[in-house]
């Protein structure tokens, strides 16, 4: 070979080994440097975390991309009307999705989608103005596949003053702060700290979705380890679900659902790391009017309610959820969770008498867990001045005789 191609091969090859090197290592979270991103659970973990970045708690909320946002932006489909000659339409502009106020024919102000929340039972969006996110105020609906008002939204005067304050982020994202500290691999934003009392928020410190490291812990010396000593088989230097006791299990899940508000809040949700207490963060508070849990929100406090839960030491969110199926289950498959432990049902004689065998056999949900009406979430479809029901389906596992 000549000396001259050896010269040009040379630096290449350097170029090539450089661009070889770990990424992981270049990559700063916003939440502090032992921590190292969900994309780096790819590479030892790339069927769950496929699966689970296509399922709701990953897409909590997301960007306001155009393959992110449900709801129908078709001419004819996309507009809510406040009186004749008000109207807020959806429109789609380039790679952008707005909500456009228009009076009397004419456009008075294009609101762009920033921020979208939720997925699985609805959407709601938010803009950005100035470090805050304001909520844009019509949501789209599954239940009616359509749009509707956003919680509490006016149906007659469009609103855009509502501010999306950072205890909400603090169930829909991994991280939302004002500041990054980078002084200290142990300490996280400082606005995310204690009692998130400032709601200014830097994008650059949001951590879309519920991500891997939200549940599992701070994985940047995992990463470290395991790509270190490949061979490991056992997970070192982070927080498996299975070394959890029952009541850490239950914890994690109750920092965002279980109700809990402003009201009875010690330190931020944003804190919580698994193993936790859950008491070290919220103090019992009321569960509503008349001790009445809305299926809204606290899937622990009616969960706590069942006599299933009551009876059972090892009942948890995991004994019918799985945190990583991208796949919605069905309820032939959540009623196996139910036949594991009730092997022959004790249904009374009306009940075997007016429900078919195949629902017997294959759908306990229906009956023992019934779809209900939030009396916290209501909302009003363009035109429509009745409210609409916001249906869930509730966490108290019960007998409900309107079901018999």
């Amino acid at each position: 070979m000549k000396k001259s191609s050896l010269v040009f091969i040379f630096p290449l090859l350097i170029l090539l080994l450089a661009s070889c090197r770990n990424k992981d290592a270049d990559y700063i979270d916003p939440r502090g440097t032992d921590y190292a991103g969900a994309e780096s659970c790819i590479q030892c973990h790339q069927d769950v975390s496929h699966d689970a970045a296509q399922n709701a708690h990953f897409k909590a909320s997301s960007l306001a991309l155009p393959e992110n946002v449900l709801g129908n932006f078709r001419s004819g489909k996309n507009t809510f009307h406040y009186d004749k000659d008000t109207k807020l339409v959806m429109e789609k502009r380039g790679d952008s999705l707005y909500q456009v106020l228009y009076k009397n024919g004419k456009e008075l102000r294009a609101y762009k989608y920033d921020i979208v929340f939720g997925i699985k039972n609805a959407q709601t969006f938010a803009y950005w103005h100035e470090k805050r996110a304001y909520e844009l105020p019509v949501s789209y609906y599954k239940s009616t596949n359509d749009w509707g008002t956003s919680p509490s939204f006016s149906a007659t005067v469009p609103n855009f003053n509502r501010e999306i304050v950072k205890d909400c982020y603090s169930c829909h994202s991994s991280n939302a702060g004002s500041a990054i500290v980078k002084t200290s691999s142990t300490q996280r934003d400082v606005s995310t700290m204690f009692m998130d009392t400032d709601d200014a928020v830097r994008k650059e410190t949001i951590v879309y979705g519920i991500d891997c490291e939200r549940c599992h812990g701070p994985a940047k010396k995992h990463v470290q380890t395991h790509q270190k000593f490949p061979d490991l088989k056992i997970a070192q230097d982070i927080v498996t679900f299975k070394s959890l006791t029952n009541q850490q299990k239950l914890d994690m899940c109750s920092i965002c659902h279980s109700g809990n508000d402003s009201r009875s809040k010690m330190q931020s949700r944003f804190n919580f790391k698994p193993g936790d207490k859950f008491s070290d963060y919220y103090r019992k508070n009321s569960i509503g009017n008349n001790g009445e849990i809305d299926v809204h929100g606290n899937q622990n406090g009616l969960l706590a309610q069942s006599q299933c839960f009551v009876k059972s030491e090892t009942m948890n969110c995991t004994t019918c959820h799985s945190p990583h199926q991208k796949t919605k289950p069905t309820l032939a498959s959540y009623s196996q969770a139910c036949i594991s432990c009730h092997k022959t049902a004790n249904h009374s004689e009306a009940t075997i008498r007016n429900t078919p065998q195949a629902i017997l056999k294959s759908n306990c949900i229906d009956c023992h867990m019934p779809k209900q009406t939030s009396k916290a979430i209501t909302f009003q479809r363009s035109g429509d001045e009745k409210l609409s029901g916001y249906f869930l389906r509730t966490h108290r596992i019960a007998i409900y005789p309107d079901k018999k």
